[in-house]
């Protein structure tokens, strides 16, 4: 069984910044690959930003320059750090992660979090 599980959401208000953190726990050898997605009010969800390996990093325009991305491998953790926020960077956020199965190390498997809640203030 795997458990992801992210943190760090809260209010802030506009202008602030705040880390978000992803732990992925249980069974699994490490993460391949890793994206934040967030669900701002009234929209779909949409992907914000994704990690594959240990550089390779894709931005959505609307945070390029703002957000930033990273992993600690050792933790089997990804973070988000979020600068500059602004009003319409409120919603939920959630991670997604591709975890290699420990005892089958060619399989890998998808994971989503329960989400975490960002406002930001105007």
């Amino acid at each position: 069984q795997v458990h992801v599980v992210e943190s760090g959401g809260g209010l802030v208000q506009q202008g602030g910044s705040l880390r978000l953190s992803c732990a992925a726990s249980g069974n699994i050898f490490s993460i391949r690959a890793a994206a934040w997605h967030r669900q701002t009010p009234g929209k779909a969800r949409e992907p914000v930003a994704n990690i594959i390996g240990n550089e390779g990093t894709v931005y959505a325009d609307f945070v390029k320059g703002r957000f930033t991305i990273s992993r600690d491998n050792a933790k089997n953790t990804v973070y988000l750090q979020m600068n500059s926020l602004k009003p319409e960077d409120t919603g939920v956020y959630y991670c997604n992660v591709d975890v290699f199965d420990p005892i089958a190390p060619w399989r890998v498997d998808n994971y989503w979090g329960q989400g975490t809640q960002v406002t930001v203030s105007s």
